[in-house]
């Protein structure tokens, strides 16, 4: 969908009447520098305007193609006349001596507004210094008039000699243009090319392109479903399609991509597949140098949506505007990937046919075909699987699927060829194809393959065949999420869920999610779990929640693909709650019975809960690359456990005193080594929360932390641990207890850029508050994640002192890094007294920004709530904040006047409108003034 607007289109400049007007300049007498000074505002002027007029005309019909074509002939217009200039006023005499040729994308007759101009300055043999001289006074002028010039100059015998050993001179050369000068010096030069290099060379050509395009695709992130796409490098971008065109027009030797049509290689529906891919992808890349005023290729977040108005997409229910571009964006990609798989299928056949001892460069063909045991339709070659005959798939459809599943069986790579007549054959597969219930079964087995699942899953979609046999899935094929939490697009990411799902089901990975490895093999039903799995998020882009949705789908679908109805409603479930585990780990406290209970309620049995566990890792850890970390890891083991001994019965109902009194004993049994005074006062420091919540071997650990600071007399201190597993730095804090404390500690974590994960808050019983903050590893090197996290407790020190002053340090944390326009998050607060027994959870849902979270707590103790735990999570550019209150009486917050305050403040909060928020914020929590109560149990 390009748009076009009612607009009329600006001519390009009138470059005869500019040409007449420069050469009356450069004629009439005077200095040369003030001949220059005259004409280098005329050029200019003409360049801005010639750019002008493809901007508009771009705006106005939307073609990208015809806008790059604008900017190459404005180009070629304002080269050829400074080179006029140059040769009759400047240097005469030089002009048959040299030539000035267009290379790269500037060959072809295109350029992108904020692209450089790449030029072949080409020399005679006889030619004199002064050729030199002239050049270089040619490339000053266009270097004035601000082009960025790519330039080379060289001597024909040059050019051919460097690139016989130089693949990317050799490319250049491919596509030179004659602009100006001497024309023979560049028909001589096309002539040689010919003869010389390009006969009897296109395998080594072709293999060098597509082994380089390979490259750049790994550097890219080798997917096409990439959310910021590069429009230029990125795979099935507009490199991609020249690839494509270098290694057509050197292999078939023509100048114009359209005869691939008469030669057989494109039907006319894949070039106009071609054309429209190609004029798409131009018109994105100019719009994008346009609308950032320099060669901008990064498809980013921030550009989406003013390219998507700019193109003229709107919002459908369900989905926004940029998300229906993007959508066109992504199927466009795949066409080029389409079409890259046909060129290279036919090059591979005339390769082999013209000379097989060459082919293994671009396929294999050194062995002859055979047969595969068990498929007569299907045969290998050299290793991979092709048709026995070009009507198999007419023949019987069934096939499309048994080419796929054979491939599997056999581990075979899939011939292009075949590849071809498949996408050839879509059409087949109709509704009696996806009720067949050999199709279906076929389709499971590849789904729950021991091999590699996930990789016949990107073929079949690839190939289009996934969206077509099922059809909810289609819907999301291409479809990307406008935000920067999901790194791919929604039917990429779901079937890396698979790929994680196979790896932990072959015993990989024990490293990164130990508990999941361990559950699989005791998992009944692989099947329903690999089902659930592929179609977790199928329902994305719809109006209704799309777990609910999701769960409508499979209860159609599952008996469809031959699941019974147990299986079906596990399938249903599954998706349903897919979201459950993540969140109620993430953001709720584990440490509260109720959050257990509530969730072994929903799970009800152990099979559920170990298929959700594993589930919700491979959910996680396809959503991009740095999403999952052990601290995420750690935070399902947790809620696994205790789930577990809850649903098996064995959850602990013994009175909490009893357990405290006895975690006490524990302690005291611990600090055997330390007299009985000691044993005896720092044991009796922590209340029953601590006590029943708190693991043996960090109240040693705190034990001795707080009795070193108690020797030395220190009011305040930090003490400093890493896990590497867990992804996490714990910065433990000892302090004066004060109502603003958690704020000032978050405000200074906010500083030192450190990301805050999770929050425990503790006060012991002689009115001190010992906090434990725990913060997101930043480096995989222990020393330097040891050096950073003594940083920021010195920063929290230094804050809690006094010596720094927290409004300050954040507000130049918060200037150096630019506010996020791009994404709106709608501030949302909710307050519920059903998910504790003993505290109210306020949960806020909001963009985040740097100091957010000091201004949300300091918000709570201006609202006199006592914060008891924090649960901090981020998504992308949304945060979700968990926090459990009471009130200064340790009560619920059950008064509804009441709970509308907190929720009118913390919005306020969250929107930016308590600017007085930070000024309000105290310098530090060690002023004379500041007098505590010995017997204070709880503190905000």
């Amino acid at each position: 969908m390009i748009a076009k607007h009612d607009t009329v289109d600006m001519p390009l400049p009138d470059f005869k009447a500019l040409e007449a007007e420069c050469m009356a300049i450069v004629q009439q007498g005077g200095k040369l520098l003030d001949k220059r000074a005259a004409l280098l505002p005329l050029l200019k002027k003409a360049s801005a305007d010639g750019r002008e007029a493809a901007r508009e005309h771009l705006i106005a019909h939307g073609s990208g193609i015809k806008c790059a074509e604008m900017i190459s002939e404005v180009q070629d217009k304002l080269v050829s006349l400074s080179h006029r200039i140059v040769v009759e006023a400047v240097y005469p005499g030089v002009a048959p001596e040299f030539a000035v040729a267009a290379v790269g994308g500037y060959g072809r007759n295109t350029l992108a507004p904020g692209s450089d101009i790449d030029l072949l300055f080409l020399l005679s043999a006889k030619a004199r210094p002064d050729a030199n001289k002239a050049v270089e006074f040619l490339l000053y002028i266009l270097w004035d008039l601000g082009f960025k010039v790519g330039h080379a100059t060289r001597t024909v015998e040059e050019c051919i000699r460097l690139s016989r050993t130089d693949m990317t001179i050799r490319t250049a050369i491919l596509e030179t243009r004659y602009i100006c000068g001497q024309a023979t010096l560049v028909s001589e030069l096309q002539k040689r090319f010919d003869s010389e290099v390009v006969q009897k060379t296109a395998p080594e050509f072709i293999a060098a392109k597509l082994a380089e395009r390979d490259e750049r695709h790994r550097k890219a992130g080798d997917t096409r479903y990439l959310v910021e796409p590069n429009v230029k490098e990125g795979k099935g971008a507009l490199r991609d399609l020249h690839t494509l065109f270098w290694i057509a027009k050197y292999y078939y030797q023509i100048s114009d991509p359209a005869d691939l049509v008469k030669l057989g290689v494109l039907s006319k529906q894949e070039w106009r597949m071609f054309q429209k891919s190609d004029d798409f992808l131009w018109a994105v890349r100019c719009h994008m140098h346009f609308v950032t005023g320099k060669p901008e290729e990064r498809l980013s977040f921030d550009l989406q949506p003013e390219i998507a108005q700019n193109l003229g997409y709107h919002a459908r229910p369900g989905l926004s505007a940029v998300e229906r571009f993007m959508k066109h964006y992504f199927h466009v990609a795949k066409n080029v990937g389409d079409l890259t798989r046909i060129i290279c299928a036919s090059l591979e056949e005339k390769q082999a046919k013209a000379a097989p001892g060459l082919s293994a460069v671009i396929g294999r063909f050194a062995h002859r075909p055979r047969r595969i045991p068990g498929t007569p339709e299907f045969i290998e070659d050299k290793g991979r699987i092709a048709l026995s005959g070009p009507d198999v798939f007419k023949r019987d459809p069934i096939n499309i699927m048994r080419f796929f599943y054979v491939a599997d069986l056999h581990a075979l790579e899939l011939h292009p060829d075949a590849l071809k007549a498949v996408t050839r054959s879509l059409p087949l597969i109709d509704e009696d194809f996806r009720q067949n219930e050999e199709a279906n079964r076929l389709f499971l087995s590849i789904l729950t393959s021991k091999r590699d699942p996930a990789l016949m899953l990107i073929r079949l979609n690839e190939a289009g065949v996934l969206g077509k046999f099922i059809p909810d899935f289609g819907r999301i094929v291409s479809m990307m999420q406008f935000n920067m939490y999901h790194h791919y697009t929604v039917d990429e990411h779901l079937i890396r869920s698979v790929a994680v799902l196979a790896e932990i089901d072959q015993g990989k990975h024990e490293d990164i999610h130990p508990l999941a490895v361990k559950l699989m093999p005791s998992i009944d039903d692989r099947t329903a779990l690999f089902v659930a799995v592929l179609l977790h998020d199928v329902a994305k882009g719809r109006q209704e929640d799309h777990s609910i949705a999701g769960a409508k789908v499979a209860r159609k679908l599952c008996p469809r693909l031959g699941l019974n109805e147990k299986q079906t409603e596990l399938v249903v479930w599954l998706i349903e709650q897919h979201l459950l585990m993540s969140m109620v780990a993430q953001t709720r406290d584990l440490n509260d019975r109720k959050t257990v209970t509530d969730f072994a309620e929903k799970v009800q049995s152990l099979e559920r809960l170990r298929m959700l566990l594993v589930l919700t890792v491979c959910d996680i850890r396809a959503v991009g690359p740095g999403v999952w970390n052990g601290w995420k890891g750690q935070l399902l083991r947790t809620l696994y456990y205790e789930t577990e001994l809850l649903l098996s019965g064995g959850f602990s109902e013994s009175p909490r005193k009893e357990r405290a009194k006895y975690a006490a004993e524990q302690l005291t049994a611990a600090l055997s080594d330390w007299s009985q005074k000691d044993q005896k006062t720092y044991t009796k420091l922590h209340y029953q929360p601590y006590l029943l919540t708190v693991p043996l071997e960090d109240q040693v650990r705190h034990a001795h932390f707080i009795r070193k600071a108690d020797k030395a007399d220190q009011v305040l201190a930090t003490m400093v641990r890493s896990h590497s597993f867990h992804a996490i730095t714990e910065i433990t804090v000892l302090a004066p207890d004060h109502p603003r404390l958690l704020s000032i500690i978050a405000g200074a974590c906010a500083a030192a850029g450190a990301n805050i994960a999770d929050a425990q808050i503790f006060t012991t019983t002689d009115g001190r508050a010992l906090d434990s903050i725990l913060i997101n590893r930043e480096f995989t090197n222990d020393e330097d994640e040891m050096r950073r996290g003594n940083t920021i407790s010195k920063m929290i020190e230094d804050v809690l002192a006094g010596k720094k002053r927290l409004p300050e340090v954040i507000a130049t944390r918060a200037k150096a890094k630019k506010k996020n326009k791009t994404f709106v998050v709608k501030p949302h607060v909710t307050i519920a007294n059903s998910l504790s027994n003993k505290f109210t959870v306020v949960e806020v849902e909001c963009l985040d920004r740097i100091g957010l979270l000091a201004e949300i707590t300091a918000a709570f103790s201006d609202l006199s709530l006592d914060i008891h735990s924090a649960r901090i999570t981020t998504f992308g550019e949304k945060v979700i904040d968990t926090f459990y209150v009471t009130d200064l009486v340790g009560q619920k917050i059950t008064n509804e006047n009441r709970q509308a305050s907190i929720v009118t403040r913390l919005k306020a909060v969250m929107n930016e409108q308590s600017e007085d928020a930070r000024g309000k914020m105290p310098s530090g929590v060690l002023a004379p003034d500041v007098v505590k109560s010995p017997q204070k149990k709880a503190r905000a």
